[in-house]
């Protein structure tokens, strides 16, 4: 059964995308890329002339000059011929590189296959326990109106951005970012030097959870891998990590 492989317009492979998304059930950090005029190719992968499954290679923004592969979707029915299908496409030269998010299981399976030169770059987390960590003092204030927020999250750009005051000044500020797939909402935070070590970032994390959750939104965050302070805020709040960012060259070998 021969297999092509194709540069199509990416709404090409809408309706796989969907279900790709729907299979993942967490949020895709890269999935905005989509939405960002010349910064990904998309690739249709057929056998037989029926359509089979589609890789997303990024090559604009930070990846210009670097063409990475950081989505793939294969139809269930097709998943045996994972490898062949995967192996035509590295035969088109179309990318170089690797940016891979663990929680996509066939991808990572390709990427541990292919890849060499392995760097986690992120740990991305889910929301997996709900804390009742205690203000300390802290006043909770939002530093955007609720109508941008909401209107950041029903168009997945921009964000939901607050800010923790003690005894007046500033002691934390952190928001939701929106530019993922829907619903999910990414965490971020950074405690002003002074105001380090009090419990106030973790809790700032457990009120932008639930800030999400009453936007109808579900909460995720990243972190990098060596700051040991925000992963442990992260943890505190609920969140735990389900999978890394990892980055690679692409190395084929053989065929298998």
């Amino acid at each position: 059964m021969p297999i092509a492989v194709t540069l199509v317009p990416a709404s090409r492979v809408d309706a796989l995308r969907a279900r790709h998304r729907a299979e993942a059930r967490c949020q895709i950090v890269h999935d905005s890329l989509h939405t960002r005029a010349g910064w990904t190719k998309t690739y249709l992968l057929e056998i037989d002339s029926a359509n089979a499954g589609f890789i997303g290679v990024a090559v604009g923004g930070p990846w210009r000059g670097k063409p990475t592969v950081f989505e793939m979707y294969i139809l269930p029915e097709h998943r045996g011929r994972g490898f062949a299908l995967f192996e035509a496409f590295l035969a088109t030269g179309a990318a170089g590189y690797f940016e891979v998010q663990t929680s996509d299981a066939l991808l990572a399976v390709m990427f541990h296959t292919y890849a060499r030169d392995i760097i986690s770059e992120k740990i991305v987390f889910k929301d997996a326990l709900t804390t009742n960590l205690a203000a300390n003092g802290a006043m909770l204030k939002r530093t955007n109106s609720e109508q941008e927020s909401m209107a950041a999250f029903r168009e997945r750009a921009g964000g939901s951005e607050w800010a923790l005051e003690v005894e007046g000044r500033t002691a934390v500020t952190g928001g939701i970012l929106f530019h993922y797939n829907y619903p999910y909402g990414d965490i971020y935070m950074e405690v002003v030097e002074d105001f380090r070590r009090r419990g106030l970032g973790a809790y700032l994390v457990q009120e932008l959870k639930r800030v999400t959750y009453e936007m109808g939104g579900i909460p995720a965050a990243r972190c990098n891998p060596d700051n040991i302070p925000s992963r442990r805020t992260l943890q505190k709040a609920g969140l735990v990590p389900y999978a890394h960012i990892l980055l690679g060259t692409i190395t084929v070998t053989e065929n298998l």
